[in-house]
C-alpha cells in the first residue's frame, strides 16, 4: 500500500514473532467487547488469499490487524479489544484523529493499543487481548503471521493482494465476520452517498484525468487504477491518466517507481502530490525534474500535506475518508484553471 505507509513499508505504510498462545475466551462485561447483533448468521466461512476462516459463533472479543479493519468495526457499533497503533498521522499512543473521534461518539475507551512498526505483529500482545477473531483483511501479514495467529483465533487476512484492499472490500468484510453483513450494505450505500453528494459541488472535476503521485526523496512512485486510492479518485469523478497505464511497470499491481529523469512523460490534466509537509511538498516542486512536467509547469498541481490528511485520503478508510474529503477536494479543484 504505498501512501505515506507504503513507502516507509518499502523501505522499513496501514495497512509483528513471540509464542505466548494463550486459550481464546469470550469476555464478560467489558465495555470494548461487541454487542450480539446478527448471531444468525454463524457459523460463517470467509475466503482469503491465505486460506479460509471459519468463525463458528458471534465475535465478542475482537483484534484488529493492519489498517481500516478498525475503522470498518467501529463504524459497524464494534469496539475491537485491541488495534494497532499509527505512528502516521495519530497522536502521542498511534491513535488516528478519525478513530478517536468514532471512539468518543460511541461513549467507548481506547483499546489496547498494539505495537506496530510495519512488518512484525506482536504475538504476545495479540494473545494476552484474548480475541475471539483477529480481522487483518487490509493488511501485510505473510504466511508464517498467518499460521500463528490462526493459533490464537480465527483470523481473517486480505482477499487479494496485500496492502490492497478497497474500503468497500473492508467494510464488507468486516460485516461479515461480525455477523453484520446487512449494516455493511447500509454503511457502505451511506458513504457512496456522502461521496456523490460532496463530488456533485466540484463539477470542474468529473472527467479530469489524474496521475498521484509520491516523491520519497529517493524515488518517485506512482499509484496504478487498481490502488484503492485511485478508486476514491475515480469513485469523486476523476479519471487515471491514461499515461499511468502506458508507463506503469509490473513492479507491484498497485504502484510503479519512476527515474526523475522520465517524469516529464507522466502527463494528466492534474498532478496529485503527496508530502509529510508543505516544506517537503515546496522541496519536491522545485526540483530540476520537477520542471519537467507540465502539470508544474502550469500550476495543475493538487497538493495533499500533512500527516493526518495523507493517512486519510491515502488510502480511505469507510471513517477517514468522510473525514478528509472537503479538504481533499478543495486541493483537486485549486489545480483546475
Amino acid at each position: 500500500m504505498p501512501s505515506t505507509r507504503i513507502p516507509r513499508l518499502l523501505a522499513a505504510a496501514g495497512l509483528a514473532l513471540a509464542f505466548v498462545l494463550t486459550a481464546c475466551s469470550s469476555g464478560g462485561d467489558d465495555p470494548s467487547e461487541a454487542s450480539g447483533s446478527g448471531a444468525g448468521a454463524f457459523p460463517v466461512t470467509i475466503e482469503h488469499a491465505l486460506g479460509s476462516t471459519t468463525i463458528e459463533t458471534e465475535p465478542e472479543r475482537v483484534v484488529t490487524w493492519g489498517f481500516g479493519s478498525t475503522d470498518a468495526a467501529l463504524a459497524l457499533g464494534v469496539v475491537p479489544v485491541a488495534m494497532p497503533a499509527q505512528s502516521y498521522g495519530g497522536d502521542e499512543q498511534g491513535v488516528l484523529p478519525w478513530i478517536g473521534d468514532e471512539l468518543t461518539e460511541l461513549g467507548a475507551e481506547t483499546p489496547t493499543i498494539l505495537q506496530n512498526d510495519g512488518t512484525d505483529v506482536p504475538v504476545e500482545q495479540i494473545a494476552a487481548a484474548r480475541p475471539d477473531v483477529i480481522l487483518a483483511n487490509y493488511s501485510g501479514l505473510t504466511h508464517d503471521q498467518y499460521d500463528t495467529l490462526s493459533r490464537i483465533a480465527p483470523t481473517v487476512a486480505y482477499p487479494g493482494e496485500p496492502w490492497a484492499t478497497p474500503w468497500r472490500d473492508v467494510v464488507s468484510t468486516v460485516g461479515q465476520a461480525l455477523g453484520r453483513s446487512a449494516d455493511a450494505e447500509r454503511l457502505i450505500a451511506d458513504t457512496e452517498a456522502i461521496i456523490a453528494d460532496k463530488a456533485a459541488a466540484y463539477p470542474q472535476l468529473q472527467g479530469r484525468t489524474v496521475a498521484a503521485v509520491w516523491d520519497t526523496g529517493d524515488t518517485f512512485y506512482v499509484y496504478k487504477p487498481a490502488d484503492s486510492r485511485v478508486e476514491f479518485l475515480t469513485d469523486l469523478g476523476l479519471v487515471s491518466a491514461p499515461s499511468v497505464t502506458e508507463l506503469s511497470t509490473d513492479e507491484s499491481s498497485f504502484y510503479f517507481t519512476m527515474s526523475f529523469e522520465e517524469v516529464g512523460k507522466l502527463t494528466s490534466d492534474i498532478l496529485l502530490s503527496y508530502a509529510d509537509d508543505a516544506a517537503a511538498q515546496e522541496r519536491t516542486l522545485a526540483q530540476p525534474w520537477a520542471q519537467t512536467m507540465q502539470q508544474v509547469t502550469e500550476g495543475r498541481v493538487a497538493t495533499v500535506n500533512g500527516t493526518e490528511l495523507i493517512a486519510a485520503v491515502s488510502p480511505p478508510t469507510v471513517l477517514s475518508l468522510t473525514w478528509g474529503i472537503d479538504a481533499y477536494l478543495e486541493a483537486l479543484a485549486a489545480a483546475v484553471k
